[in-house]
C-alpha cells in the first residue's frame, strides 16, 4: 500500500498558518507529500516548507488565477493540481492549518490497509476539533461540521469539490467509512490582528473584492455565541508544541459584546437535543457513510 499526502497554501507565514506542523503530522502516515505552494511567494512560504529537508516532500508552485475568486473555487482548483500529483493508492489531504495528532498514526494506516481491496470505500471520515481564538478553547456546536473526508482513494477521478470543503466523484458524494481519527483545525487560532487580515482576504476568494466587510473591526469574544465554547483539556499534537507554548494569546470569553440571534438559539435548542439524544438534527453531510 502506498499513501501519497497532499496539501496547498499560499501566503502560509504571512497568516501565521501552522503549514509546516500540517506537513510534519502527515509524514510519518504517508509516503510522499505533495506541497502546492501559490505565486507569488513573498512572505517566505516556500522556503519555510523546504526547511522540513525530508525528502518525502515535493513542492510545486501555482499561479493563482484572479477568475475563480468566486465562491472559494480558487481553493478547489488548487486542491485538485496537488491531487493530481498523487502516486499512492490513497491520498491524505490536509488544509494548512489542519493537524494530525501522533496517537492516531496507527489506527489511519489500519483503516487504510483494511479497506484497500473494498472498491466500495472511496474515502475515509475524520472527527474534527475545532479551535476557537485559542488553543485551549474549542467549538462544541456539531454546526461546525463534525466530520470530514480527509482521505480518497486514487485513480478514480475524485476531485476537490466547490470552496475545497469536501471531495466529489462524477458529481456526487463519496462513500466513506469512519477512521475514529481526529482533525485538530486551528484556523481560528491567531493574533487578533492576523485573524482580521487572513479572514477579510480569504472572504475575496468567495465573494471577490467586495468580501471581507465583516471582518474589518473583528474582535473575536464578539464574533461567537459563546454558550458554543467549551474548554478544551487534552493534549495537543507533538508538533505543534512549541507553537502552542509560543501562544499567549488568550481568548477572555467573559467580556464579549456578540448579540445573540435567532441562528444562535436555534443552534443551543439542536446542541442540547443532540447531547441528549444522539441525534443531530440538520447536520450537513458532505459524505455518505457506509456501514462497518
Amino acid at each position: 500500500m502506498k499513501v501519497s499526502g497532499f496539501t496547498f497554501v499560499k501566503d502560509g507565514v504571512k497568516f501565521c498558518f501552522p503549514v509546516v506542523e500540517s506537513i510534519r503530522s502527515m509524514l510519518p502516515v504517508c509516503d510522499e507529500v505533495i506541497v502546492n505552494v501559490g505565486l507569488p511567494d513573498a512572505d517566505g512560504t516556500r522556503a519555510a516548507i523546504e526547511s522540513v529537508n525530508d525528502p518525502k516532500i515535493r513542492i510545486l508552485t501555482s499561479e493563482w488565477d484572479p477568475f475563480f475568486n468566486v465562491t472559494g473555487r480558487i481553493l478547489a482548483q488548487q486542491t485538485n493540481i496537488a491531487l493530481y500529483q498523487c502516486t499512492g493508492d490513497w491520498c491524505l489531504y490536509l488544509q494548512a492549518d489542519e493537524v494530525l495528532h501522533e496517537e492516531d498514526y496507527g489506527k489511519i494506516r489500519r483503516v487504510m490497509e483494511r479497506n484497500l481491496r473494498d472498491e466500495r470505500v472511496e474515502g475515509l471520515l475524520f472527527d474534527y476539533i475545532h479551535f476557537f481564538g485559542d488553543y485551549w478553547t474549542y467549538v462544541k456546536s456539531y454546526h461546525w461540521y463534525r466530520k470530514e473526508v480527509r482521505i480518497v482513494r486514487n485513480h478514480l477521478g475524485i476531485t476537490s469539490w466547490r470552496s475545497a470543503q469536501g471531495f466529489r466523484l462524477d458529481g456526487r458524494k463519496l462513500k466513506v467509512k469512519e477512521t475514529d481519527a481526529r482533525v485538530f483545525h486551528y484556523s481560528w487560532v491567531r493574533p487578533t490582528r492576523v485573524m482580521k487580515a487572513k479572514k477579510r482576504y480569504h472572504d475575496t476568494l468567495h465573494h471577490g473584492e467586495s468580501g471581507g466587510e465583516e471582518y474589518r473591526d473583528f474582535e473575536f469574544g464578539n464574533h461567537i455565541d459563546p454558550c458554543l465554547l467549551a474548554d478544551y483539556a487534552g493534549t495537543h499534537p507533538k508538533v505543534m508544541e512549541r507553537t502552542v507554548e509560543d501562544g499567549r494569546f488568550k481568548l477572555d470569553r467573559t467580556v464579549s459584546r456578540h448579540k445573540v440571534t435567532f441562528a444562535d438559539l436555534k443552534c443551543r435548542l439542536t446542541d442540547a437535543f443532540a447531547r441528549m439524544t444522539g441525534i443531530h438534527l440538520g447536520e450537513h453531510k458532505n459524505y455518505i457513510l457506509l456501514k462497518r
